[in-house]
């Protein structure tokens, strides 16, 4: 069984890569139900060195203030789909609105998760990625995306699209990210997508 370590010592090895109670609590959008009873953070000095250049270290929290939990479809309420009312907020679609996955809470406890996407990741299939890594959850990297923006400014996956581990109920798969459209076509707005798979009913006609 792995040690666990303390906050203050984590933070002596991530540096500004950490996103604890305190920078939640700054957050002034949102309200968590942090409290008092912190979770330790289950990784070793080792992991974390190893890490520090690439990850952040969050603090996951289930649920908010108010005893409502933090969910996909919580967030989208809090920040919209606008980008002309506010930023950041969601992509302007509304696909998954029927979809289980946008109601799974978010789960209480330390994690980390990657900063820009691997390189050699790039155009490949989920399929063929999902036996080398262990892709994040919606709720995840949604979380990860506002909290990381608002409490520290750094803005995730800004022109990228990060592979989810759930599928919607056709079974494609779950991506999402890539806030900012370079080509200046699409507003701005965090994206959720579902990767179709070919099935019968694609077709042509001429």
């Amino acid at each position: 069984m792995k040690a666990a370590i303390d906050e203050k010592t984590a933070r002596g090895i991530l540096g500004s890569n950490v996103v604890g109670p305190g920078e939640l609590g700054m957050i002034g959008a949102m309200e968590f139900a942090v409290g008092n009873n912190v979770p330790e953070i289950p990784y070793s000095i080792g992991e974390l060195d190893a890490k520090r250049e690439d990850y952040l270290l969050i603090l996951g929290v289930s649920k908010f203030a108010d005893g409502s939990p933090v969910t996909i479809r919580a967030l989208r309420d809090i920040f919209g789909r606008n980008p002309d009312e506010k930023e950041p907020c969601f992509y302007n679609q509304d696909w998954y609105e029927k979809e289980s996955f946008i109601d799974v809470p978010m789960k209480d406890g330390w994690y980390l998760i990657r900063k820009n996407v691997y390189e050699d990741s790039r155009g490949r299939q989920p399929s063929e990625l999902s036996r080398r890594y262990e892709f994040p959850s919606a709720i995840r990297c949604v979380y990860s995306f506002y909290t990381a923006w608002l409490a520290l400014g750094q803005k995730l996956w800004l022109h990228d699209f990060v592979w989810c581990s759930e599928k919607d109920h056709n079974g494609d798969r779950i991506y999402v990210g890539k806030y900012h459209d370079v080509d200046g076509i699409n507003k701005n707005g965090f994206s959720i997508h579902r990767h179709l798979a070919l099935r019968p009913c694609y077709a042509c006609v001429d």
